[in-house]
């Protein structure tokens, strides 16, 4: 479990959740808007459905469990939060997570939102912070995250990492399903013919020199088997194998799909030749290629689309204009009715959506993020018509 302290980094938690104190402050919420919510305690979970049925508000937002500590075990988002509280006392219809997470739960709380989105945000940004014990596998912000990267000379190739070093000539991710990586990098490295021996490893190119010329024996079966160019034996030129590597870096960066196309086109020649032992291999080699592509496809579409203003009107009848630079949320305001607040919001876009480039690899915590928000728009793909450019917004609040 992790939380998020006040300077970004991540730091691990020694004693389990602090008891709760309040939500915070968010970074999805107007900085002059009021928050609304409530705390209802009982120690039985008829009690808390009483106070659930009388005070929930049939309106967007998100909620937390308290146990007999005082500590959020769960955090949730809801479209309505009444209903969505009241389905934990569902005994018949529950799901049985939703029941154990009662049975620990002493205290409910809960925070408005203005809409949906905001909901989804709110609720993201509570899980990095607080790391409730039941906000595991399969919820934003707790995956175990990992990076393929590309370098570690004199002879780079590609390798999973935890933690970019930032001296990679290529770092790609954050991903997760370390396995599937790990897969897919050995595919690579075999196709491409690039070592991935350790690095105390002698290597000895075919162009450079050797004062005291001596014969050297391959230190492992990938030369033998020619899935490694072998510049243990000095068996390739520094040009070759700085070719591979480029090559590799081509099909990350998503420039060349070259490779996905032959191992497609033979095996659907091995299947036609009906040769099906072959065919299957080269399926397995083909399907970790496919994941890493699609995988990094995604997180490069989400990452590169331009800065731009998404209006949403609220239950309460209130627009908000969510401020989206290069995928992520970066900030929320009102949308600007007065002069004064023309003028705010024009400084806010101008110091916000900036042609400032940004780096690639996306922190832990961003990849959520961008996710979450293009998985919004793939959710509902009309809301894209309501989007405005930072041009078009700027020109807004100049117009009045």
């Amino acid at each position: 479990m992790r939380r998020q302290p006040k300077d970004g980094t991540t730091q691990p938690r020694l004693f389990g959740a602090d008891p709760f104190v309040g939500f915070g402050p968010s970074l999805f919420r107007p900085s002059d808007e009021p928050v609304t919510g409530r705390r209802i305690r009982g120690k039985q979970p008829g009690r808390l459905r009483r106070g659930v049925r009388d005070h929930a508000p049939r309106t967007p937002g998100v909620y937390g469990m308290l146990d007999d500590s005082g500590r959020v075990v769960y955090i949730g988002k809801a479209k309505s939060l009444r209903c969505r509280l009241l389905s934990y006392f569902r005994v018949n219809s529950r799901d049985p997570k939703a029941g154990r997470i009662i049975e620990h739960t002493r205290a409910l709380v809960w925070e408005q939102t203005a809409d949906e989105f905001a909901a989804l945000l709110r609720e993201l940004e509570l899980i990095q912070r607080l790391g409730p014990r039941f906000n595991v596998l399969g919820q934003p912000g707790v995956q175990r995250y990992h990076y393929i990267c590309v370098g570690r000379t004199p002879a780079p190739y590609a390798y999973v990492a935890k933690t970019p070093t930032g001296k990679e000539l290529g770092c790609y991710g954050p991903l997760v399903s370390r396995d599937r990586s790990e897969d897919a990098v050995r595919r690579l490295n075999d196709w491409f013919g690039l070592r991935d021996c350790p690095q105390t490893v002698p290597l000895m190119f075919a162009d450079q020199a050797e004062l005291f010329p001596s014969d050297r024996a391959a230190k492992c079966l990938r030369y033998e088997i020619g899935t490694c160019r072998g510049p243990c034996v000095g068996a390739c030129t520094r040009k070759d194998y700085t070719a591979s590597v480029r090559a590799v870096k081509a099909f990350l960066d998503g420039r060349d799909r070259t490779i996905l196309t032959n191992l497609r086109e033979k095996m659907e020649a091995a299947s036609g030749a009906f040769q099906f032992e072959k065919a299957t291999a080269l399926r397995d080699r083909l399907r970790p290629l496919e994941w890493i592509d699609d995988r990094l496809s995604l997180l490069r579409r989400a990452r590169n689309q331009t800065s731009y203003v998404y209006p949403l009107a609220g239950p309460d009848g209130k627009e908000r204009w969510y401020l989206i630079h290069r995928g992520q949320v970066r900030a929320v305001v009102a949308a600007p009715v007065t002069d004064a607040d023309r003028a705010q919001t024009a400084a806010l876009l101008q110091s916000t959506l900036t042609d400032t480039p940004t780096s690639l690899v996306l922190a832990e915590g961003a990849v959520d993020s961008v996710l979450l928000v293009a998985a919004w728009f793939r959710k509902y793909p009309d809301e894209k018509a309501k989007l405005l450019t930072r041009a078009a917004a700027l020109a807004s609040c100049a117009a009045g």
